[in-house]
């Protein structure tokens, strides 16, 4: 089994075999709260108009979504795994949820289109998803690190790639060092710092976490929409 590391936009773009993308803060963080909670669907809209029109003609339907981190307007609630946890089981449980990011979710659509198969990764699903891995034993994995804003490296996404290849092939991971690189950098500290209410502080302390769930989240594409489904390991 080759494992190839990837970054960004481009790195979406170019993802082959299984490809693993990865956003700790917070897409991918917030995606297994839904099914935790009981959400019956989860759909990947890259346009936040087209999110909202789905939502507009489903007002059933549960819309999480931000545009550069902001929330949109006329969610229900932006990509907080904070704001999800306090919403809880009894907001989600049998709703279809909508869920729009502008790293994340245009990660996983952009590696749909050439990888043989798209998980989503996150340190809190990190043991399922290599659990996965070594059972389905690919040629190929792709671990795409999709950064800040899917522009930039981002420290995070970064350490999660590290912790996945430490599991997979045996690579050193000091988790002290993670945290010092991850927890003093901006793409942290704009959290830490309680500046923006939809950046609550609470949010890195869960999605730091690691292996919370054990189940993987898969994409495919049905009825010209991108679908998640939760497969247990």
């Amino acid at each position: 089994m080759e494992v190839i590391r990837k970054s960004c936009a481009e790195g979406a773009e170019g993802a082959q075999g299984l490809a693993v993308i990865i956003d700790v803060f917070r897409a991918f963080s917030c995606q297994p709260l839904f099914f935790h909670f009981g959400a019956k669907r989860v759909i990947l809209e890259v346009d936040p108009q087209k999110a909202l029109a789905l939502k507009r003609g489903n007002p059933e339907y549960v819309l999480v979504g931000e545009v550069n981190e902001a929330p949109i307007e006329g969610a229900d609630l932006g990509n907080s795994p904070s704001h999800i946890i306090r919403k809880g089981e009894s907001f989600f449980k049998g709703r279809t949820v909508i869920h729009r990011t502008t790293a994340g979710v245009t990660g996983a659509a952009a590696a749909i289109e050439s990888a043989d198969e798209v998980i989503l990764g996150s340190f809190v699903m990190a043991g399922a998803i290599v659990e996965y891995i070594n059972k389905k034993a690919p040629a190929l994995v792709t671990l795409v690190a999709m950064g800040d804003r899917a522009r930039r490296k981002a420290p995070e996404d970064e350490a999660c790639v590290d912790y996945l290849e430490h599991l997979l092939i045996g690579r050193p991971f000091d988790p002290a060092k993670a945290f010092k690189e991850v927890v003093f950098q901006p793409t942290a500290q704009k959290f830490i710092l309680g500046r923006k209410p939809y950046l609550p502080k609470e949010d890195p302390i869960f999605c730091l976490q690691r292996d919370l769930f054990g189940f993987v989240l898969k994409v495919e594409e049905t009825g010209g929409q991108l679908e998640v489904f939760k497969e247990e390991v």
